[in-house]
C-alpha cells in the first residue's frame, strides 16, 4: 500500500529565498507530497551566505535536525551551500543531497531522483507550478514571485553575484502567469529580486512593464517589491511614479539598500552612485507621497570607515526621507573583494561595529516611531495578516506599517477598510471602518 511522503522546508535569508522555498514547495505537493510539520520524510533548506551569522544558523540548524531524527533526509541548497561546495568546506556537514544554485529549480526532481526512484507519482511534475497549499504568506493573502536572479555589479562586500550568476530574468507573462494561478486566494504580490536594475535587461522588458500589465492583466489588489535597489530610482521611474502613486493597488513602500551614508565608503564598496543624489531621487518620492515608507540596510564597520565616516552616515540617515533601517555588521565574505582588500585596510574593531550598530538602530527606531504618528487618525486599506489575539488582528497598511486592528472575527486573508484610532506602546492601533 502507497504511503503519502511527506516534507518541511525553511528558508534563511532574503525574501528572494523565500519565494524560492515558495516554488520547491509548490513542486513538492504537486509531486504528491505532504507539507507537514509532523516528522517530515524529507527536510529542505534554502540556505543563505550573505553573513557569516548567516552560515553558522543555517549550520546549526542541519546538526539538530539530523540529531534529532538521523533518518531525515536533509536537502540543502542556496547561497550557503553553493559556497561550502565551492570551497569544499562541507564534507562535515550531515547532508544527504546538495542542490547549488544553478539546480534549484530541479530541486524536487533531484529528490525524486536520488530518494524516491520506484515511488509512483501520480500527478505530472510541471517545471515550474504555482498550485500551493498551505503557505504561510498564501494563507495571508500573500504571494511572494521572484521576478529576476543574480547580479551583475559585484560591490566588494558581496558574495552572492559569485553564487547567483548572470543575471536572469523572467518574462512578464510567465510571471503572470504565476499570479494569476493563485486567483482569489491572492490580495497582495510580492515581487522579489536579487537586483531590481537587472531586471527585463534579458527580456527587453522593464519594472515599469511589470507593473502596469500585473495592473491591467490581473486583478491582484496591491502590488509590492521586496526591495527595489538604488539604480531603479532614476528620472525615468520617478516620472512613472507620478502618477503610479494615485493609484491604491500599488504599495507605496520602498525599500531601497543604500549600505552607507559616506561616498567615501561607498567608493570602496564600489556602488557606483554618489549618496547626495539617491537622497534626492528618495525626497522625490516622499513629496510625491508623504505617507510612503522608505526603508534602507546599511552596513556598518566597512573596511577603512573612521568615526568621521560613520558619523557622515549617522547624520544623513537622520536628516534623510528613509524612516526605517536593517543595520548589519560587515563581515568579510570569502572570495570576495573586501576579503582580500581586508589585508591593506584597516576594519574597525567588532567593539566599535556594536556601538555604531546600536546607534543607528536606536535612529531608525526613533524615526519609525515618529513617522507612524502621522497615521492615527486616518483611514485606508489594510490586509490582514495575523490571527486574533485578545480582540485583536494585526494587518498591514498600503505602505507595509504594521497596525493592530480590533475585532473578534479573524479576517486573515482579506482587504478591509481600516481607522487608526490610536498609539500604544510605538503600535498602531485602529479599528474596522465603519461603511458609508
Amino acid at each position: 500500500m502507497y504511503k503519502q511522503k511527506t516534507f518541511s522546508s525553511y528558508s534563511f535569508g532574503c525574501r528572494v529565498n523565500e519565494a524560492e522555498k515558495i516554488a520547491i514547495d509548490n513542486q513538492m505537493v504537486v509531486a504528491g507530497f505532504l507539507n507537514t510539520q509532523d516528522h517530515p520524510d524529507v527536510y529542505i533548506i534554502n540556505s543563505c551566505a550573505v553573513t557569516v551569522k548567516a552560515e553558522r544558523e543555517a549550520r546549526q540548524m542541519i546538526l539538530k535536525l539530523k540529531r534529532e531524527n538521523p533518518t531525515l533526509k536533509l536537502v540543502v541548497t542556496g547561497c550557503g551551500v553553493t559556497h561550502w561546495k565551492k570551497n569544499d568546506i562541507w564534507n562535515n556537514i550531515p547532508i544527504d543531497l546538495i542542490i547549488s544554485n544553478t539546480d534549484k529549480e530541479f530541486t524536487t526532481r533531484l529528490i525524486l531522483k536520488r530518494f524516491y526512484k520506484d515511488v509512483a507519482i501520480k500527478k505530472k511534475l510541471p517545471q515550474d507550478s504555482t498550485l500551493l497549499q498551505g503557505d504561510k504568506f498564501l494563507s495571508s493573502g500573500r504571494v511572494m514571485i521572484k521576478i529576476q536572479d543574480g547580479c551583475h555589479r559585484f560591490c566588494t562586500y558581496c558574495i552572492v553575484p559569485y553564487l547567483r550568476g548572470t543575471p536572469t530574468s523572467k518574462k512578464i507573462s510567465a510571471i503572470l502567469n504565476d499570479l494569476n494561478t493563485f486567483g482569489s486566494k491572492a490580495s497582495e504580490v510580492i515581487y522579489t529580486a536579487i537586483n531590481t536594475e537587472d531586471f527585463g535587461k534579458d527580456t527587453n522588458e522593464t519594472v515599469m512593464n511589470l507593473i502596469d500589465q500585473t495592473l491591467v492583466h490581473t486583478k491582484i489588489k496591491r502590488i509590492s517589491f521586496g526591495s527595489i535597489h538604488p539604480w531603479s530610482i532614476n528620472d525615468a521611474f520617478i516620472k512613472y511614479y507620478r502618477n503610479l502613486s494615485l493609484n491604491t493597488r500599488f504599495s507605496n513602500f520602498f525599500h531601497v539598500p543604500l549600505q552607507s551614508g559616506s561616498n567615501k565608503i561607498l567608493r570602496l564598496m564600489k556602488r557606483e552612485y554618489v549618496i547626495e543624489e539617491i537622497i534626492e531621487k528618495l525626497n522625490q518620492i516622499r513629496n510625491i507621497s508623504p505617507l510612503s515608507l522608505i526603508a534602507t540596510d546599511i552596513i556598518v564597520g566597512f573596511l577603512e570607515e573612521t568615526d568621521k565616516d560613520f558619523e557622515e552616515t549617522y547624520k544623513l540617515l537622520e536628516l534623510s526621507p528613509i524612516n526605517r533601517f536593517h543595520v548589519f555588521r560587515f563581515s568579510p565574505r570569502q572570495n570576495t573583494a573586501a576579503y582580500y582588500l581586508k589585508k591593506r585596510l584597516d576594519e574597525p574593531i567588532d567593539k566599535k561595529k556594536m556601538e555604531r550598530a546600536k546607534r543607528l538602530a536606536a535612529l531608525g527606531t526613533a524615526k519609525y516611531n515618529k513617522f507612524i504618528r502621522k497615521f492615527v487618525g486616518l483611514t485606508g486599506e489594510a490586509l490582514f495578516i495575523g490571527n486574533v489575539k485578545e480582540g485583536y488582528q494585526q494587518a498591514i497598511l498600503n505602505n507595509q506599517v504594521s497596525t493592530l486592528i480590533k475585532t473578534n472575527v479573524s479576517l486573515r486573508g482579506n482587504m478591509k477598510h481600516v481607522k487608526i484610532t490610536g498609539l500604544q506602546k510605538n503600535t498602531l492601533m485602529g479599528e474596522v471602518a465603519k461603511e458609508s
